[in-house]
């Protein structure tokens, strides 16, 4: 029985969907969100073909080919591409361990950044006098146990204390951030004889060795998925953050302490996250800025719930964005688009790709629509 006051519209839970229901509307909010693009660029006074058409080759290019030294190698334009990619995954499966459970890690910035200060650290210490097959272990070790510690504090404070997680580990990302731009005034840190504040290059021995033209760190990335893939679906302890997700009341009835659960994940979740920070200085960068993280524990976010949690399809979502923004920096250059205007199209398009996901576990019920339902009940 309705009433007069009944609300013009409801949002009522998909109980179930088809998969080919939920391809298809991926694929319209996809087509939406290009043409919104379009739209945007065409009232900048843009050629939106053209402007498409220079992401997509300023992003992958030819992709794979031979180089200059005869070597196969992934073409220029692709190894930034990858290199995005391969941080963005990493990042994006470490902050997934902790979403899986509810636990609203917002720091995977400060944890990328910390495990690049503890892998920096030991590179400075150390990389003038360690061989390579010493001091890349310590750096990744090193890194992954500062992300870890990193990511363990909000989750102790959440224990203890009941703090709120978010706001933590939001406030974290800043102090870790500030603390690299204190570190870049250290002597100990600078270039040798200059006092300008600028973290020195690291020795040849700290830095990974490269696969096709890129660091080795996205095949890692890519087997990484695959095992926080296998950790989630058959593994007792992937179970056990699966079930605390769902209700912690209904893990503690079943047993489960959800307090170690919960510090565990914290730790493996921050030192996933600290690992992207070891890939970037030993990798991709070759020292330590404040740009070494680069919005990417942010940007990770995206990734997971684009992905819905699933490792696997994250090697989708991470080179997807990957492409939009090397593409977005490529337009700067040849077309001569605003970077406010290419992060507005990036923008559009992710909101367009996050909000169709409502309608994949929502549907809009209408007054009229909800009377025939009862009429026909």
């Amino acid at each position: 029985m309705t009433h007069a006051h009944d609300p013009f519209v409801r949002v009522v839970k998909r109980t179930n969907i088809e998969r080919s229901k939920v391809v298809l509307f991926r694929l319209t909010a996809l087509v939406g969100a290009l043409l919104a693009g379009a739209l945007l660029v065409a009232l900048l006074g843009y050629d939106p073909a053209q402007m498409y058409g220079d992401m997509v080759s300023g992003a992958i290019k030819g992709f794979i080919g031979v180089n200059k030294k005869g070597v196969l190698a992934f073409t220029n334009a692709s190894q930034a591409t990858i290199k995005i990619m391969t941080l963005l995954l990493v990042s994006a499966l470490g902050l997934t361990m902790a979403f899986k459970m509810r636990f609203w890690n917002i720091g995977g910035e400060g944890q990328i950044l910390v495990g690049a200060i503890c892998s920096s650290y030991v590179a400075i210490q150390f990389g003038d006098t360690w061989p390579q097959w010493l001091i890349l272990p310590a750096m990744f070790l090193a890194g992954c146990v500062g992300g870890g510690l990193y990511g363990l504090l909000p989750a102790i404070f959440k224990a203890r204390w009941g703090t709120n997680e978010t706001l933590f580990t939001l406030m974290l990302n800043y102090i870790a951030l500030n603390f690299i731009t204190y570190l870049q005034y250290q002597p100990s840190w600078q270039i040798t004889g200059t006092s300008f504040p600028k973290i020195r290059d690291f020795a040849d021995s700290t830095q990974l060795p490269g696969v096709l033209g890129v660091h080795i760190g996205w095949i890692i990335a890519l087997l990484l998925a695959v095992l926080v893939y296998l950790y989630f679906a058959k593994t007792k302890q992937g179970y056990e953050i699966t079930v605390v997700g769902e209700s912690a009341n209904t893990a503690r009835y079943a047993g489960m302490n959800v307090t170690r659960i919960i510090l565990r994940t914290m730790f493996i979740s921050g030192a996933i996250c600290g690992f992207a920070g070891f890939l970037q200085v030993s990798g991709a960068d070759g020292t330590l800025t404040t740009d070494t993280a680069g919005g990417a524990g942010f940007t990770a976010i995206t990734v997971a719930w684009l992905a819905g949690m699933n490792p696997l399809l994250m090697i989708v979502y991470s080179f997807f964005i990957a492409i939009l923004e090397r593409g977005s920096n490529r337009i700067q250059t040849t077309m001569g688009i605003p970077k406010s205007a290419a992060d507005m199209l990036i923008g559009i398009i992710l909101f367009f790709m996050l909000g169709v996901e409502f309608f994949i576990n929502y549907r809009l019920v209408f007054r009229a629509r909800h009377r025939k339902e009862e009429a026909a009940a």
